[in-house]
């Protein structure tokens, strides 16, 4: 089964997790002192906020999968709709071992399709202790379709 997968940067993460927790009427399933998650049924949607996002706001969507299946079928689909994938693979990132691959939508917001496997005590496996983020790719994938037509006209 699919979730829709948010994540949002933030400058102050008490404030957000007091929003959001009301807001959602959840507690996070995790909480960090950078770093908070949501895992909700009702939206169905894995919603995480941290300080170590490049900007404020949205900082990238995502489809997160339970089964490597899952990942593979969607990866199939990435690539059919003629997108640039980033395969990111195996990493740790958001405190989380994770397979992942990137793709870049036409607006230029990161969406990654992953897998998580477990739960991981760093943000980040090249960034343990220091700052910065580790989840969208630094150079972004630039979205690619050869149907020009599609993206021909207007709204």
């Amino acid at each position: 089964m699919k979730r829709f997968h948010i994540h949002i940067g933030v400058d102050n993460l008490d404030e957000a997790i007091r929003f959001y927790s009301g807001l959602f009427g959840a507690e996070p399933v995790k909480a960090k002192p950078d770093y908070a998650k949501w895992m909700l049924d009702d939206p169905r949607v894995n919603f995480a906020i941290s300080t170590r996002a490049k900007k404020k706001g949205v900082d990238h969507l995502g489809i997160q999968v339970e089964e490597e299946a899952e990942l593979n079928e969607l990866r199939s689909r990435l690539e059919k709709s003629e997108m640039k994938v980033l395969e990111e693979g195996a990493t740790t990132c958001c405190y989380a071992r994770s397979e992942k691959s990137w793709v870049q939508d036409p607006a230029g917001i990161p969406w990654e399709a992953y897998r998580t496997m477990e739960d991981a005590q760093f943000f980040s496996e090249n960034m343990a202790g220091t700052e910065g983020a580790c989840c969208a790719p630094e150079a972004p994938v630039q979205f690619i379709s050869l149907k020009p037509a599609a993206r021909k006209g207007g709204c």
